[in-house]
């Protein structure tokens, strides 16, 4: 079965105003077998609401539309519902009834154009909403010969949500099939998404039951694995299978196979292993630490660390030579390497991190471009550096810098 949401209100199309009740209906369409598989933002124009809805009913076999509910001129999903399916509109007495009884009991005078509330689609029954006074309609109808269930709900979360849940989810459970859907989350880093896309494609598109959408973002790949089926167990093995398959040929590029974080995993891996870390940073000035210590629990294994952005600084504190600095200059190898062993001496810890590089827009020459950046880890009797040119504005070099650090403490640690 698929559904299709629809999002009513202006003001969702400007820059000031997010739709998050879809996310929440999503999550509970979910639990019970039902993908979604459009969302829709439509303004508060009835031509645009009704095009919207039919647009809707012609891919969708379930639709719900949230919001438009409300007493003011531009609440319009009634309206454009009744036009999509070609019925009328009624007021329903005892609706009527049900909203001058609640102003009289917030002593509040209800003024004519609250009368709207106690409209009614033809063939729609009536959603009881006790946290506002406009309620919900549901509608078990037909188009173009084909059975649909659309279901109106009110906007505001705080009547959204609830209503859903303690009304919609009830009622879709009675009228659908039993479905179960399995969900993973693979996730990859240090490799471009083309790269794994034409490493993964010809795994996961055999799966033709299994939906994989693959996202890029904050410098790593997430794989999606999306399974719907009569049995969870079903479902589950399906979903299990094929990531099991991809785990294998993302090899170390694969750092979690649920949703954990990077650095969640790097303080698993200090955990485990009984080590410990300090860092001492130039360029990503204390960002790296900060998503050490993000994580609860890290204080066990990290010991600490220093932004060392001047070379007086690389000096006195990660205990980097002078003449080192003025042979190879602050942004090189050498350094990154002398970073992370003298802050490793410094701290006392088991492994150290070095970062210096050139974060941008300015600093960089012909020879050092911005977005050039050297990291290095101390562990054992081994350090090892690795030079990296990244692309992007400030933050972005900075960011992949330190997922590269994590990244490279993570593979050292396994």
């Amino acid at each position: 079965m698929k559904c299709e949401i629809i999002a009513v209100g202006s003001e969702l199309l400007t820059p000031y105003r997010q739709d998050t009740n879809s996310l929440y209906l999503t999550e509970k369409l979910n639990e019970i077998g039902v993908a979604v598989a459009f969302k829709t933002i439509v303004g508060d124009r009835k031509r645009d609401l009704v095009s919207a809805v039919r647009t809707a009913l012609s891919r969708a076999d379930l639709v719900a539309v949230m919001g438009g509910l409300g007493p003011t001129e531009d609440d319009l999903s009634r309206e454009a519902v009744a036009e999509a399916l070609g019925v009328g509109i009624r007021r329903d007495p005892q609706q009527v009834v049900a909203l001058a009884a609640r102003f009289a009991k917030s002593r509040i005078q209800m003024t004519d154009n609250n009368l709207k509330q106690a409209d009614i689609i033809e063939g729609a029954r009536v959603i009881p909403n006790i946290n506002g006074s406009a309620p919900g309609l549901w509608l078990d109808t037909s188009f173009a010969g084909h059975r649909k269930l659309v279901m109106l709900v009110p906007g505001p979360p705080s009547e959204c949500k609830p209503l859903f849940a303690n009304e919609c989810i009830p009622r879709l459970r009675a009228v659908l099939p039993v479905r179960h859907i399995a969900k993973r989350v693979l996730k990859a880093t240090m490799i471009p998404e083309s790269t794994a896309d034409a490493l993964l494609a010809p795994i996961y598109t055999t799966y033709k039951d299994v939906e994989t959408t693959i996202l890029a973002g904050n410098a790593e790949i997430q794989l999606q694995l999306f399974c719907a089926k009569p049995s969870l167990e079903l479902a589950q093995h399906r979903v299990d299978e094929l990531a099991s398959r991809l785990e294998e040929a993302l090899e170390e590029h694969l750092f979690a196979s649920s949703d954990e974080k990077l650095e969640q995993i790097v303080v698993y891996y200090l955990e485990l292993k009984q080590e410990t870390l300090a860092v001492a940073e130039s360029c990503t000035g204390g960002l790296l630490a900060q998503r050490i210590t993000s994580i609860s629990g890290s204080s066990r294994s990290f010991l600490g660390g220093a932004v060392v952005y001047s070379n007086e600084l690389k000096t006195d504190f990660a205990e980097v030579p002078p003449e080192l600095i003025a042979a190879h200059g602050a942004v090189s190898a050498e350094v990154a390497e002398s970073m992370a062993q003298g802050i490793r001496r410094r701290v006392g810890s088991s492994m150290g991190v070095g970062i210096t590089g050139i974060a941008g827009p300015g600093g960089g020459t012909e020879e050092k471009p911005v977005g050039l950046v050297y990291i290095a880890v101390s562990y054992g009797n081994k350090t090892e550096s690795l030079e990296c040119k990244f692309r992007g504005d400030r933050d972005r070099v900075r960011l992949w810098a330190s997922q590269q650090a994590l990244d490279m403490v993570r593979r050292r640690l396994m």
